[in-house]
């Protein structure tokens, strides 16, 4: 009787010892399944996400240039101040120099025109002596 029961919890220490080692074998594999489905489930959205991030990435370059441009000409506007007070200097010299030749010209003019003769007496005006 001894010799069944002493057989009896070898076969069940031997069961259970076999169980856990085929659960360590398989164990990684069952891990290594798992991952496998869940990036095959989650790669087509991770790539969708990486094309998105690279559109908006040229779209914000894009942008940021645009951006940069348009502040370094506003930059050059402001130093253009320094040139447009010149050219309305220039321009009121000029409107200056143009007044002074038409008032020049217009007495040249005068000067070349002869006088107005004075109006002939009317015959009644005029005495007659006797």
């Amino acid at each position: 009787m001894e010799d069944q029961e002493m057989q009896l919890k070898v076969k069940r220490v031997s069961d259970k010892f076999t169980e856990s080692m085929y659960v360590l074998a398989n164990e990684p594999s069952v891990a290594l399944y798992r991952l496998q489905e869940h990036v095959r489930r989650s790669l087509p959205e991770l790539v969708q996400h990486k094309t998105d991030m690279q559109s908006w990435e040229e779209q914000s370059q894009g942008a940021i240039y645009s951006v940069e441009y348009a502040c370094s000409a506003v930059k050059s506007m402001a130093n253009s101040t320094v040139y447009f007070k010149s050219i309305d200097g220039l321009l009121r010299q000029a409107i200056s120099m143009k007044e002074q030749i038409s008032n020049s010209q217009g007495r040249s003019s005068l000067d070349v025109i002869p006088a107005p003769s004075p109006p002939a007496p009317s015959p009644s005006s005029q005495t007659i002596p006797s």
